[in-house]
């Protein structure tokens, strides 16, 4: 894939990055001139039309977001088998890369970092848009500290696989909300709860929940409670701790009701009238204290009070008053007495009746409790040995009634980590005690990796509860694949503690390039010292030239300073020198006239001297190749050698004097 051009206009430069269904890199983009970074739907997916209707699902929902903490989206497209994406490229680290180079960070860079993600998840809330797998891995951090959350949809891409192929949920497990972990729907308080989590890493450099596999790691979130960052920090104001608290909660309906208020409450976090405010606790109904009301005599008739009592009776008035004999008077006075008399025991018979049912109820109210066990505190005994924390909780009249055994950090083995119900709280004598016993420190056994993908290998080691800053890379040229683990300093199947191991892995950087050298004017023997050398193979050819002298290089393939691996072959062409080729004869006939000028004194002709100059294969035309004397028109016969394409000459001269002076072509 490097060096390819997507759509023509992408070229692609490196690798930057990878994940469950795709793979990044980063490309240029030739138009605009400016890098950008370019997620491919890994080849195994290409043919999966679910997968594939997932990434474009991912596309739309990211196209649809606008915000400076979001990743920006330029271009969605497919190219034969590659569908892919370009976003903006963020030249910087993950924030778990930011985390391990920075841990411990300050409370005020956490409460910074984390205002820009919410803002960002806010946005996407408001749009109906629920990121679904929050980590820092899919949270970006530049040089300027600026946050850019990525990724949007990958969850629910992998969602409906992740059952069935757990390896997929490695990368995310540790973030996971409970409602997801049991195999529910995720929902905007889902990204509250892995938010959560991302803060309490930020503070602390560290993961909640850790376990042997992707499972046991799920089942903490379900059961576990989110341990206290001050165990770490004791400097974290509480009101800080509470964030996380109310983000984890493991129950959806404490959790904060929208991005936006976990937003304002990081905005007051670090405001001195809330630094020292309360542990958020959820609130517990378990055994609630009874209210009863305070009895008293008031309250006996309060219910006469409230009852209102309507009379048909109409006071006399102007009545004409009779003047009543003695007897009758006393006998009327008698009557009246005996009535009121009446009266007085009849609301003193009702009094008492209604006092007695009083009685009655607030005994019947109140015996379950007098007849009750008294409430015992249960003792602390974490930190003690298994047997001596169950008489411990035995002899104060508890019922060990289960032993639960976890991994501990702190708490060595077979000593107890914590009882259910807590130490400190009031139960009956007779309340059953669950005690969690220590298994101490969680065990990796090791596997062998020789052959595998080192960040794939990382990632696992991770999710085992290994620090990556504990894990190291030792690269070394080899023909393997880049990034393929060559060795591991621990041996497989050794069992180790992942907080107290460093790791070491020997990992191929590919194989060794050699830029080649010019070899021009190189002799064989040069040749064979160099490639020896440097470790290429070589393969000689010889060819003619008429400029290079015999037996040096004339030319080689591939050209010099090309990049090649080690053990490359390259071909170098000798010089066998200037080719030699036969010439052609030809004959040429020539008339030489002489013409006297003066006689001798016998009478006869004057000899003249002729030279003839050829110039040819064998003769040069500085020289003449013939001399003689005439003393009559003479015809002469010479011969040139004339090699292929080159053309003959001839000078005739008497005396000095030119008289003939031509060139002969090459006979067809």
């Amino acid at each position: 894939m490097i060096g390819k051009r997507i759509s023509g206009r992408y070229k692609v430069l490196e690798m930057i990055g990878g994940g469950g269904m795709a793979n990044v890199y980063l490309a240029h983009d030739m138009i605009l001139d400016r890098d950008v970074a370019v997620k491919m739907l890994r080849l195994d997916y290409v043919n999966d039309e679910e997968f594939i209707k997932r990434f474009h699902r991912e596309a739309q929902s990211a196209t649809s977001l606008a915000h400076p903490n979001v990743v920006n989206i330029y271009d969605v497209g497919e190219e034969g088998d590659i569908y892919y994406i370009v976003m903006e490229y963020v030249e910087g680290d993950t924030l778990k890369q930011y985390i391990h180079k920075n841990s411990p960070l300050s409370v005020e860079t956490v409460i910074a970092i984390m205002q820009q993600i919410t803002s960002a998840i806010a946005h996407a809330h408001q749009n109906n848009i629920i990121h679904r797998d929050i980590k820092p891995h899919n949270i970006l951090i530049d040089k300027e500290g600026k946050v850019k959350v990525t990724d949007f949809g990958i969850a629910m891409a992998l969602s409906a696989t992740s059952i069935t192929q757990t390896n997929s949920v490695l990368g995310s497990v540790h973030y996971l909300s409970p409602e997801q972990a049991r195999g529910g729907m995720a929902n905007k308080k889902s990204d509250i709860y892995s938010l959560g989590i991302v803060m309490f890493e930020l503070l602390t450099g560290r993961l909640p929940f850790s376990g042997e596999s992707a499972v046991s790691i799920a089942l903490k979130h379900l059961q576990s409670e989110t341990p206290s960052v001050r165990r770490w920090n004791e400097a974290i104001p509480q009101s800080v701790e509470n964030i996380v608290l109310k983000a984890t909660a493991k129950d959806p309906f404490y959790r904060y009701n929208s991005m936006e208020e976990m937003s304002e409450d990081l905005q007051t976090a670090l405001n001195l009238e809330r630094l020292d405010e309360p542990k958020f606790a959820i609130p517990v109904d378990d055994e609630a204290t009874k209210a009863i009301p305070v009895i008293t005599n008031d309250g006996l008739y309060k219910n006469f009070d409230e009852t209102i009592i309507h009379t048909n009776e109409k006071e006399d008035q102007g009545k004409t008053l009779v003047k009543e004999s003695p007897k009758k008077k006393e006998k009327k006075e008698k009557k009246k007495k005996a009535k009121k008399k009446g009266k007085k025991i009849a609301a003193i018979i009702i009094s008492t009746f209604l006092a007695l049912l009083l009685i009655m109820g607030l005994v019947l109210f109140l015996l379950p409790d007098l007849l009750a066990p008294e409430d015992i505190v249960v003792p602390d005994v974490a930190g003690l040995e298994l047997d001596k924390a169950k008489t411990t909780l035995e002899e104060k009249g508890f019922v060990v009634s289960d032993t639960i055994t976890l991994n501990s950090d702190d708490v060595e083995k077979g000593h107890v980590i914590k009882t259910s119900p807590s130490a400190g709280s009031a139960r009956r004598e007779g309340t059953e005690i669950t005690i969690y016993e220590s298994l101490g420190k969680e065990t990796v056994v090791l596997s062998d990796y020789v052959g595998r993908k080192y960040d794939d290998v990382v990632k696992l080691l991770e999710s085992e509860g290994f620090d990556f800053k504990d894990i190291e890379p030792i690269e070394v040229f080899d023909d393997s694949e880049p990034g393929t683990i060559l060795e591991q300093n621990i041996k497989p199947k050794e069992e180790v503690v992942p907080s107290e191991t460093s790791l070491e892995f020997t990992i191929s950087k590919g194989a060794q390039l050699i830029s080649v050298k010019d070899l021009s004017d190189y002799t064989k023997k040069e040749v064979n010292d160099y490639v020896d050398d440097v470790g290429l193979t070589v393969t000689f050819k010889e060819e003619y030239s008429d400029t290079v002298e015999k037996g040096l290089v004339i030319s080689q393939t591939p050209e010099a300073r090309t990049n090649l691996k080690k053990g490359a072959e390259i071909t170098v062409v000798l010089s066998k020198g200037k080719k030699e080729v036969q010439p052609k004869e030809v004959m040429k006939e020539i008339s030489i006239p002489y013409e006297p000028t003066e006689m001798t004194a016998d009478g006869k002709p004057v000899e003249q001297t002729v030279r003839i100059y050829i110039g040819d294969f064998n003769n040069s035309m500085t020289e003449p190749a013939e001399t003689f004397k005439i003393t009559e028109n003479t015809k002469k016969t010479i011969y040139l050698q004339i090699p292929e394409g080159q053309k003959g000459y001839y000078r005739v001269q008497i005396d000095s004097v030119v008289i003939i002076d031509e060139e002969v072509p090459y006979p067809n």
